[in-house]
């Protein structure tokens, strides 16, 4: 499968996934940065791929990265409680077999739609703005 940089592709509604320049541990690293640089908190990672070597697995790397701000997230879930079990924003860095590395998150026009929110256009308009600049500062 092809990918072009911050495309949502189709039959994955609302996955926006950019493919990196990087290796897989530096587009982590760089990702880490922009949250950070952003003055966004950064809650957790979850690391599938040392999971699964735990458990004696084979898998690609992937690392989910959960990352925001109550002032974000908040709105979100005022308007559907079921928001919350996509908040935090999440990023998944991925290495696919033939080790290309690439960033995925979903959009918030999709979140949105997920839970049936209605409104809050102007602020889901700037976290896509905020997901597709840390994504572009992590993969370019």
């Amino acid at each position: 499968m092809a990918l072009i940089s911050t495309q949502t592709l189709a039959g994955d509604a609302g996955l926006v996934t950019s493919k990196s320049k990087f290796g897989f541990e530096e587009t982590q690293q760089r990702l880490e940065a922009a949250i950070k640089a952003k003055g966004l908190t950064l809650f957790a990672k979850v690391d599938h791929g040392d999971n699964a070597a735990k458990a004696e697995l084979k898998m690609n790397p992937a690392i989910v990265t959960l990352f925001g701000g109550a002032k974000g997230g908040t709105p979100f879930m005022q308007a559907s409680a079921t928001a919350g079990i996509d908040l935090p924003l999440k990023a998944l860095v991925w290495e696919d077999n033939a080790k290309q590395v690439f960033v995925s998150y979903n959009s918030l026009d999709y979140l949105k739609a997920r839970h049936n929110i209605s409104g809050l256009d102007e602020l889901s308009g700037k976290l896509n703005g905020l997901l597709a600049a840390i994504a572009k500062a992590a993969t370019e």
